[in-house]
């Protein structure tokens, strides 16, 4: 992946950080995006550019407009237009009840969700389709398929994700880009240190592979689909949950 230019959304831990640095690994060009973990990003790209790929960090609220295309804009100074969007910023959001859920936190996650993932895309989808090729990957979840008590917000608006992903399939395939989704299961990152041992082993058990994923299981879907052996591979949901969900 020498000739590419990538960005990774929400790349300073966990998931965005195992996919930026698998990418540094494949001698990509990677662009490290964080909001608040700037000590994390820099991390992220020392450990891209010690492993052969070229990086920067670039600071951007991605549910900003402005920001997002100031990201996109610096990161075309430094390297050239991005060929390839990983989708994988998370906006935080309360797991509870619906019934003492408050539409303003439900509000907050629904539409930070989907605006993050529209100004990205939109901020690189022109010299995409100037260049006729692309790919885009965004991070979704299990709970789509198979929803959690306390997930509404977050199940919908990674449903909505979705929705969203496979419209743009259907438009950009023309213009030769590619669209595709990576739905984790439980994931151990530091996000999700916070569920008990006992549900942990719980959920490790009911999954075929008798684990959880580890970021990097995620990270390997994600770069398999950026890659050129994946280049006619469009519109898909590909669960990485150890065959807790089997299409």
């Amino acid at each position: 992946m020498k000739e590419r230019v990538i960005l990774v959304t929400g790349a300073s831990r966990g998931i965005g950080a195992a996919t930026a640095k698998l990418f540094g690994r494949q001698a990509a060009t990677v662009a490290v995006n964080y909001l608040r973990d700037e000590q994390g990003a820099r991390a992220v790209a020392d450990d891209i550019r010690a492993n052969g790929g070229r990086s920067i960090i670039v600071r951007a609220d991605v549910r900003e407009e402005d920001q997002v295309s100031a990201m996109v804009a610096e990161v075309a100074r430094a390297f050239g237009p991005i060929d390839t969007l990983v989708v994988n910023a998370s906006i935080d959001s309360p797991v509870q009840p619906f019934v003492e859920y408050a539409w303003t936190d439900f509000r907050a996650k629904v539409n930070g969700e989907m605006a993050a993932a529209f100004f990205c895309c939109k901020a690189v989808v022109g010299p995409m389709l100037e260049r006729r090729e692309g790919c885009i990957i965004a991070v979704s979840s299990e709970l789509t398929r198979s929803p959690g008590e306390g997930f509404c917000a977050y199940t919908a608006a990674k449903s909505g994700l979705e929705g969203f992903m496979r419209t743009l399939a259907l438009e950009l395939g023309p213009g030769g880009i590619r669209v595709n989704v990576v739905a984790p299961g439980l994931t151990e990152t530091d996000a999700n240190a916070s569920i008990p041992a006992a549900d942990r082993e719980a959920m490790a058990r009911r999954a075929p592979l008798r684990r959880l994923a580890q970021p990097q299981d995620v990270a390997g879907a994600v770069v398999m689909l950026a890659s050129d052996h994946a280049r006619f591979l469009t519109g898909l949901y590909v669960p990485v949950s150890g065959g807790t969900v089997v299409l």
